[in-house]
């Protein structure tokens, strides 16, 4: 049976404050398609918390054309066979907005499941918001109009990684690449190996592992150690960078980490002291620009009861330029013209706590700035229950963080 969150409170909330929606148009369905139980459920689940928030906020003010938007939340269990099967019974359900971010083998299957949908049913399109699948291919040959990333990529996100750990004189000559074996995780292998130049670093080894498989990373931490490598810089997500750094603080790792998630509740109680000096590029900081990112913060937890961390600031972005190209997307014939509001969402942009962040048409990678931040006891915000938290080293704009667009992105517009 599928779950269904329809943001009740909000809704009355906001139906006893306006008067009832009048009943003018079909009302937009957007379906979560995330994994939301099994070993990797606790990151779906924090897609999930921003994906609330944000659609109650919209609500609030009023939903779409008169209605309310209605969030149906399917459970894809960690794989794609799961989100092809959850993918079709979102379309039966009316689902014309898609919203997925935990793993890019996930991300993949959605993108091309969309699209054959879109072929086969023309004036039944839907498309797919792509929260956190980084794989380059989604913006590269397997683009397509109806794919819209509100994340970085390995690209974006090494380069911000390498350039903040130059400057904070923390980065080193020696490096390892430790990734998972599949499009992201080769990704950031290859992102790693192309930014020797702009690190001054050499990469002295690779590794490439099964994805949410091992379950003991002392091996992997003991090659770590035998190579001489100053920094470890990793793709890892959910349980396999918990577990990294769980078997790296056991074998007192003396490398400096630099990571993309890093930030993902447990990592540093996992780490203890060893995640003192480790590094992360992330979407946001509330440090690092002004007060607007404390009072996202403060708006936030008490929405939530909990501060925004991991992938839900850049999820809250991603939903407020949906919500930002809903408002311009007048409906036909009663509903939501999938092809009219991806037209607008190509060229919508917004402001965030970390700055401007915009949709670029050519391939459809947002343009957001990232923040590279490096584990401190000096950080305002405390973390997992401990004395440490994140603070920032780097600022880099949209523009300054935006790598080039994928010469194998060739995209095909309807009509």
């Amino acid at each position: 049976m599928n779950k269904r969150h329809f943001t009740g409170m909000a809704v009355t909330a906001a139906v006893a404050a306006m008067g009832a929606f009048p009943a003018a148009a079909a009302p937009v369905k957007i379906g979560l398609v995330e994994t939301l139980s099994g070993p990797q459920a606790s990151t779906g689940q924090a897609y999930r918390a921003a994906v609330r928030y944000t659609i109650d906020q919209i609500n609030a003010a009023g939903g779409w054309n008169g209605e309310p938007i209605q969030l149906l939340e399917y459970d894809n269990q960690g794989g794609p066979a799961g989100a092809a099967d959850k993918l079709k019974a979102a379309a039966a359900d009316g689902v014309s907005i898609v919203v997925q971010g935990a793993s890019s083998a996930i991300g993949g299957q959605i993108t091309e499941d969309v699209r054959k949908h879109n072929l086969r049913n023309p004036g039944k399109e839907m498309v797919y918001i792509n929260m956190g699948a980084e794989a380059l291919e989604l913006t590269g040959d397997k683009c397509n109009f109806y794919h819209f990333r509100f994340a970085g990529n390995a690209q974006v996100r090494t380069k911000a990684l390498v350039e903040g750990m130059k400057k904070a004189n923390a980065l080193g000559t020696k490096v390892y690449a430790i990734n998972q074996n599949y499009s992201w995780g080769q990704d950031m292998e290859q992102a790693i190996v192309d930014d020797q130049k702009l690190g001054g670093y050499t990469v002295v080894e690779k590794t490439l592992h099964d994805v949410g498989k091992i379950q003991d990373f002392a091996p992997y931490v003991a090659k770590i150690a035998a190579s001489g490598a100053d920094t470890v810089i990793t793709g890892n997500w959910s349980n396999d960078l918990l577990l990294l750094m769980k078997a790296s603080k056991a074998a007192g790792l003396k490398a400096h980490y630099g990571t993309v998630y890093l930030d993902q509740p447990g990592n540093i109680a996992n780490a203890g002291d060893l995640a003192l000096g480790n590094f992360v590029a992330h979407t946001f900081n509330a440090e690092a620009n002004g007060p607007q990112g404390q009072q996202f913060v403060d708006d936030y937890k008490a929405k939530t009861g909990h501060v925004p961390v991991f992938v839900e600031p850049q999820t809250v972005y991603g939903m407020k330029m949906v919500a930002e190209a809903l408002k311009h997307t007048p409906a036909k014939n009663g509903a939501l013209d999938v092809n009219a509001f991806a037209r607008t969402l190509e060229t919508t942009r917004i402001p965030t706590p970390m700055g401007e962040m915009s949709m670029r048409a050519a391939d459809h990678q947002a343009q957001l700035p990232i923040v590279v931040s490096t584990v401190s006891r000096e950080a305002k915000i405390k973390v997992d229950g401990t004395d440490m938290g994140f603070r920032p080293v780097l600022l880099l704009s949209a523009q300054e963080a935006s790598t080039p667009v994928q010469a194998t992105c060739k995209m095909k517009r309807p009509g």
